[in-house]
């Protein structure tokens, strides 16, 4: 209310792209609750029992169970890494402009960038409400060393072909022993540089708002220049990667567990369901934190619920009724 969005902008734009977000996070979630539900009241009528004493093995009683899976693994595989993307575009755009503002963030002190691998830019400051900087130093490297500094005292960009103003400048040249200077105190020159203003705002939460194809894009683009915000991305497509397993993963555990008749029935299964949903929840925000921040391979971080899940997996398979 306070930021006056409108009530089609709420809907189309936020409840509307929201849905597809939250059901792929728990989406995994959902497919053992609805396992754990099918497999147990099964149980409860002694249909399995029946089944396996007829001669089915568990294995056949797993295969419709794990041909699902798979659908669902797959479908959420393409959503992860286009539908929900796209979709997540409007919703978080919505979010940046009318709930969390603060999670704009811009480099706006002592920026270092790569331009190419034979130029280099320090600024000592950037401002957003006018794209300019001050303190800029310019380095172009031939064969790795140094042949021309250009220093600033401020450049404004002037247009999206990359062209930027430098104004109070000074341009050095090195050749073997030799040195020249060219000092332009109260004019100015224009240049073309691999450089634009989005290189120095980020969105807290703009992995989640690219497709695969555009983060390793921007992975490629941050690793050029070196930014250092590529570990981020790189985690994200992991994580894309590994969740539709974990249907797969959780499906295994929920027949393993529901397939035995309790005492308590439905319940019961239920109960111990949610909370293996819930603790691998938990482990996965865990390891993507863990991928972010600490000096871990990232794909054994994002991967590691799903190899924790797998082997837990393997044993109540390897102990669930016969």
């Amino acid at each position: 209310m306070e930021s006056e969005a409108t009530v089609s902008e709420i809907i189309t734009e936020y409840y509307v792209n929201f849905i597809p977000w939250i059901n792929g996070i728990l989406w995994p979630l959902f497919v053992l609750l609805a396992v754990v539900f099918f497999t147990s009241r099964l149980a409860k009528n002694s249909e399995i029992v029946a089944a396996l004493s007829a001669g089915m093995s568990f294995m056949r009683l797993l295969r419709p169970f794990m041909i699902t899976a798979c659908a669902l693994a797959i479908i959420l595989f393409v959503g992860n890494h286009y539908f929900i993307p796209e979709g997540n575009k409007a919703f978080r755009n919505f979010e940046n402009t009318y709930i969390n503002p603060g999670n704009l963030k811009t480099k706006s002190e002592n920026v270092h960038i790569f331009l190419d691998p034979d130029s280099k830019i320090f600024i000592r400051n950037y401002r957003r409400s006018d794209t300019s900087m001050r303190g800029v130093f310019l380095e172009l490297f031939d064969d790795g060393q140094l042949v021309t500094l250009i220093k600033a005292e401020r450049m404004k960009w002037q247009g999206p072909s990359g062209r930027w103003t430098l104004y109070d400048y000074q341009i050095r040249t090195f050749f073997d022993d030799k040195e020249s200077i060219v000092i332009g105190k109260g004019q100015s020159f224009d240049t073309t540089l691999n450089l634009l203003p989005k290189d120095f705002v980020r969105y807290k939460n703009q992995n989640e708002m690219m497709t695969s194809a555009e983060l390793r894009e921007f992975i490629a683009y941050e690793n050029e220049k070196g930014l250092g915000k590529a570990r981020i991305m790189v985690t994200e497509l992991h994580r894309r990667n590994a969740d539709p397993f974990t249907i797969i993963i959780l499906t295994l555990i929920g027949v393993a567990v529901a397939a035995r008749n309790a005492r308590g029935g439905v319940g019961v299964h239920l109960a111990i369901g949610v909370s293996i949903g819930a603790l691998y929840i938990i482990l996965s925000r865990f390891s993507i934190t863990f991928a972010n921040q600490l000096p871990l391979p990232i794909g054994i971080s994002v991967w590691l619920p799903n190899i924790i899940f797998s082997l837990v997996a393997i044993v109540l398979v390897a102990r669930a009724q016969k």
